[in-house]
């Protein structure tokens, strides 16, 4: 009975482990993976994070032009010994309170504009004051400009400039993320389909082998054949035996990289699915012009319109560093309106000396604010700063530096289209090229099957031995590897031509809209 429950257990446990080793098949499109590549491939993420830190970046920028806002308080109670009866008994004793609010904006030509409201009250018990408590306001409007050095609207707005053209340019290099990531993932699935094609390839010659095989050894039982004609058929089995187990390796990889790439663990959570393609490579021909597909990429491609984009950062930067250059020639203009009012004492007399206080009018600082407001007493001034810092007449490194650097961004560019040019023009070429091959190894292939067939036929008459027999299947199936490869390599060359003009995300359907992908 134990031996039973022993060999019950263990039947179970094999029967759970072969569960849980099969594995488990995922049928997968091109877009299928594309999408997935794009969703959960880390770099991708990284990337995307970029054109939001721009933006944010921009966001800051602005927030130069917002108004600045500032408020202050004092208090203050200073008592200190009389030195002078007339001033005082014993001890001065005064006690000031004030506060301030002010708001200040910079304008787009470099001047700032403000607005500030500073109101106080002094109460002391010095002798012979005529208004105590006091209180006082100054409403105080000011306007300064420069007219030279930092005048403009490049220069107070370089920043946002500078942050949105970065911004366009981390969009840009987060599409040529997008652009190669297309790729690799088409180059990496049809890898991945010629590898299976070809595998089923090499088992159907290995089954032409085995065929032959046991043909000759029903020959060689009868008698109407030689025992050594079999050795060379066993020696061909085993060695597309050998073609098998490299292809199987070769599938296998191709099934890793695919899956790397697309970062498929992380959306089954598990690394045994075994991607099943559902997609076969075509090759129907794509007829494009040079001139068309130069003038494509020269248009679409992002790596020249992010160089683009930098050669206006640095124009802007040689323009600021021209406009530093200047002397520095500034327009003030000020208007202020002050309010007084307070406590009036009266004395005897209408003579503060006599000491006797016969009254007094009760005063409130509400007073001094209607007098500020109302602009009772007006005041205004205006004038001209004029200076010429030595750096400017002595050094124009920042100048030079500027200027130099926008002549190698301009270089840049030329060489980055120079080296477009070749990229296109190959990727043209390799797409006529693979075509024409495709259609010359699918004639080879028709060829090969077709001398196979005679060479059988032949066989069978005794015209002919096993070896050529053999020898035809062989080169029928590499006219099949090589006409599989072909059109792979034609697919592959189609890809290769999209990304090379910048195309491949208009051709996926996949639109790229700020920092966001939405698969349409």
């Amino acid at each position: 009975m134990k031996r039973i429950k022993i060999i019950y257990l263990f039947s179970i446990l094999f029967l759970i482990t072969g569960v849980l080793g099969q594995q488990k098949e995922k049928a997968l499109s091109l877009e299928d993976c594309i999408v997935g590549a794009l969703k959960n491939n880390l770099g991708v993420a990284v990337e995307v994070l970029k054109p939001e830190l721009a933006d944010i970046s921009v966001s800051l920028a602005r927030e130069q032009f917002l108004p600045s806002i500032s408020f202050g308080y004092n208090t203050q109670n200073t008592i200190s010994p009389s030195f002078s009866w007339i001033d005082a008994v014993g001890q001065v004793e005064t006690q000031f309170n004030d506060y301030s609010a002010q708001i200040s904006q910079l304008i787009p030509t470099g001047g700032t504009f403000a607005v500030s409201l500073y109101s106080y009250k002094n109460d002391t018990n010095r002798k012979f004051q005529t208004i105590n408590p006091r209180y006082g306001s100054n409403l105080y409007f000011s306007f300064s400009q420069p007219l030279l050095k930092n005048f403009g609207f490049k220069v107070t707005r370089k920043e946002i400039i500078l942050a949105r053209n970065n911004m366009e340019i981390s969009e840009n290099q987060l599409k040529i993320i997008l652009l190669d990531t297309i790729y690799n993932v088409e180059e990496a699935y049809w890898n991945l389909v010629y590898s299976i094609e070809n595998l089923k390839v090499k088992k159907q010659s290995l089954r032409l082998a085995q065929d032959l095989l046991t043909k000759n050894r029903r020959e060689v039982e009868v008698g109407t054949l030689a025992p050594i004609e079999i050795l060379s058929a066993q020696s061909e089995v085993a060695t597309r035996e050998a073609d098998i187990l490299q292809a199987e390796v070769l599938v296998r990889n191709n099934e890793d990289s695919l899956k790397t790439i697309i970062n498929l663990a992380a959306e089954e959570k598990v690394d045994l699915v075994k991607i099943i393609p559902t997609e076969k490579p075509s090759y129907e021909e794509r007829k494009i012009s040079l001139e068309d597909a130069l003038f494509t990429g020269m248009k679409n491609r992002p790596d020249l319109q992010a160089t683009r984009i930098d050669i206006k950062n640095k124009d802007l930067d040689l323009s600021v560093a021209k406009n530093q250059l200047f002397p520095d020639l500034s327009f003030q203009a000020a208007y202020w309106s002050p309010g007084i009012s307070g406590s009036q004492i009266l004395y005897l007399d209408n003579n503060p000396l006599s000491g006797k206080v016969v009254g007094i009018i009760p005063g409130v600082a509400s007073n001094a604010l209607k007098d500020a407001f109302n602009f009772k007493y007006r005041n205004w001034s205006v004038g001209l700063t004029f200076s010429i810092p030595i750096n400017t007449i002595f050094s124009r490194a920042q100048f030079a530096q500027a200027k130099v650097s926008l002549e190698q961004t301009i270089l840049g560019l030329k060489n980055k289209e120079q080296q477009a040019f070749l990229e296109i023009r190959n990727a043209v070429r390799a797409v006529q090229t693979n075509y024409k091959r495709v259609n010359a190894y699918k004639v080879a292939g028709e060829l090969a099957e077709e001398k196979l067939e005679a060479e059988e036929k032949k066989l069978k008459v005794g015209l002919t031995t096993n070896y050529l027999v053999l020898q035809h299947q062989r080169d029928l199936g590499d006219a099949r590897g090589a006409e599989l490869r072909a059109i792979v390599d034609y697919n592959l060359s189609l890809a290769a031509l999209d990304n090379a003009l910048g195309i491949s995300l208009n051709k996926k359907n996949i639109k790229f809209s700020e920092i966001n992908l939405k698969i349409r």
